[in-house]
């Protein structure tokens, strides 16, 4: 096969395009940016991205696909009030909104229309940062080589939550409207509010820490589902099985958040074995029992009385 020959690539993401292919004769451009949807190969020649996202890479979008939904169900508990009715449907419609946006996304990355992505594979943090790796071969002039090496990871989450906040801006003031007769004029739509904040935030948080929280992200719900059960657990002063089944409420809470310690102990053992990795996933009910077998030595309900009473 003969490649057209011209001088190396300078830079980690630099690389050079095919511009011409005929038979065994492969003529490629000068070093610069990849087009989007490709990457350097060892090479330096830049490579359509044509693989399958590993698991991990699944479990990374779908972590950052919960954390909206999340933010929705905490906002909408938060002011919807105890005796609401609207809260269910409230949450059902967030669920409904996220979900679409998910679908779409999806119809509309690469390939198109079909429920899958092509991705470039994750090799290194450095990856989800080219930017901060455009060479400057003579010390004065830097030759800009950014593009999206961990394809479409960074920019499919961006989309998502576009679609997201377009569904929520269609969908949510005209259901909070009609069914939240129980809630004051102020109220109505200080969820919908909420996300106006939050949104941006996520945005933000992706666009700078993308590459950190694809690394950290098993540990990180490991670690706030823990917190949060635990929190929630002494606010409502659960002691013991009973006020743990008392309401269905809790039950549901609970499963959530077993839920997301199996969530959070899939990702960081990537499932690699499965016959050694699934025995970790009886370690899920843990936490709650350990909390249950240790209230009685801390009593939460004695320290909620006593940090009310200002003691």
């Amino acid at each position: 096969m003969a490649v057209d020959i011209q001088p190396a690539c300078l830079g980690l993401y630099c690389g050079k395009t095919l511009l011409f292919k005929n038979g065994s004769t492969e003529i490629y451009g000068e070093c610069g940016v990849c087009p989007r949807g490709q990457r350097t190969n060892a090479q330096k020649y830049c490579q359509p991205c044509t693989e399958s996202p590993e698991l991990y890479d699944w479990l990374y979008l779908g972590f950052m696909a919960m954390l909206p939904l999340v933010l929705h169900w905490f906002f909408i508990e938060w002011y919807s009030g105890k005796k609401s009715s609207s809260a269910l449907f409230q949450h059902i419609t967030a669920l409904f909104e996220c979900s679409m946006a998910a679908i779409i996304t999806l119809l509309v990355s690469d390939p198109v229309g079909v429920l899958y992505i092509r991705s470039c594979r994750v090799l290194m943090l450095s990856d989800w940062y080219t930017m901060l790796y455009n060479p400057s071969p003579d010390y004065v002039t830097t030759v800009h080589c950014t593009h999206e090496a961990v394809y479409p990871l960074y920019t499919i989450v961006f989309i998502y939550y576009a679609f997201c906040l377009a569904l929520m801006m269609l969908l949510r003031p005209l259901l909070v409207k009609k069914i939240a007769c129980g809630l004051g004029k102020s109220d109505r739509f200080k969820s919908i509010y909420a996300a106006l904040y939050f949104f941006p935030i996520l945005t933000v948080l992706q666009a700078v820490g993308g590459g950190l929280l694809y690394y950290a992200f098993p540990y990180i719900i490991l670690v706030l589902s823990l917190v949060t059960l635990a929190i929630y657990m002494s606010a409502s002063e659960i002691e013991n099985c009973y006020d743990l089944l008392v309401r269905k409420k809790r039950l549901i809470v609970l499963f959530s958040h077993w839920l997301l310690h199996a969530y959070g102990i899939i990702s960081i053992s990537r499932v690699d074995k499965l016959e050694q990795d699934l025995p970790l996933l009886a370690l899920v009910p843990t936490p709650a029992l350990f909390y249950l077998f240790t209230a009685k030595f801390t009593e939460p309900s004695r320290i909620l009385s006593e940090g009310a009473n200002g003691h």
